[in-house]
């Protein structure tokens, strides 16, 4: 239950930012507010693990973990912010955010292909509603 608590704590936050970040965008390039808002977040992650102590923490990460976790920084803070933040500059964030929503599909097949995460009926029917959503949202735009 924490977990799922948490889940929708950050859904949330996820759901509450493209508002933000498209005001944020006015005038200024989708490449250019990621950077504004990278370095935002470091000084409050920095702040954060300066406070707790972290630092010794984060030298005891272990090589092979600083390579998956620098994959998933590519592909999430950068690459996929990038397109974020261009789709909600030029479009309509209702539509980018139910775009957005197949993220959770996609990773529920690869955590099962790779990581051999169990599947169970209720999050297939939740993956299929959530397809069926993109799909219908998709053809409105056509």
């Amino acid at each position: 239950m924490y977990y799922f608590v948490l889940s929708l704590i950050g859904a949330t936050c996820w759901g509450i930012a493209p508002v933000f970040g498209k005001i944020g965008l006015k005038g200024v390039q989708p490449l250019d507010g990621l950077a504004a808002r990278t370095i935002v977040t470091v000084i409050l992650v920095g702040t954060w693990i300066f406070l707790s102590g972290g630092l010794t923490r984060i030298s005891a990460i272990p090589g092979r973990n600083w390579a998956y976790l620098s994959v998933e920084a590519f592909l999430a803070t950068f690459a996929g912010d990038i397109a974020y933040y261009a789709a909600i500059k030029g479009g309509d964030i209702g539509l980018v955010g139910l775009v957005l929503a197949a993220a959770p599909v996609i990773t529920l097949g690869i955590g099962n292909a790779f990581l051999r995460e169990p599947l169970s009926l209720e999050k297939i029917l939740g993956a299929v509603l959530i397809c069926g959503g993109v799909i219908l949202i998709g053809f409105s735009q056509v």
